[in-house]
């Protein structure tokens, strides 16, 4: 049985992000990662995300950027969302 990206190995990582709707959308929301993975990441964020939505997360400190899509919207206790956003293939 083959393993899904739901139950592959995720290394917790902090690092500074931004994300939008696309590389040209303006305001860029800045935020932070929680973890990644190979298909994807959690992002914290200030707004509530509708699953399905495509987003651009771009990793300012060494340039990254990733196209993918809104797996996920949580509420988090502090108020703010962690979005699973899958790395669109």
């Amino acid at each position: 049985m083959a393993a899904s990206s739901r139950s592959e190995r995720r290394i917790q990582q902090i690092w500074d992000a931004e994300v939008s709707l696309s590389e040209q959308s303006v305001p860029k929301e800045k935020t932070v990662t929680e973890n990644v993975s190979l298909h994807g990441a959690r992002v914290t964020t200030t707004r509530c995300w509708q699953p399905g939505t495509r987003v651009l997360v771009t990793l300012p400190r060494n340039g990254v950027r990733f196209e993918g899509r809104v797996a996920y919207c949580q509420r988090k206790e502090s108020g703010d969302f962690a979005i699973g956003v899958e790395v669109a293939a």
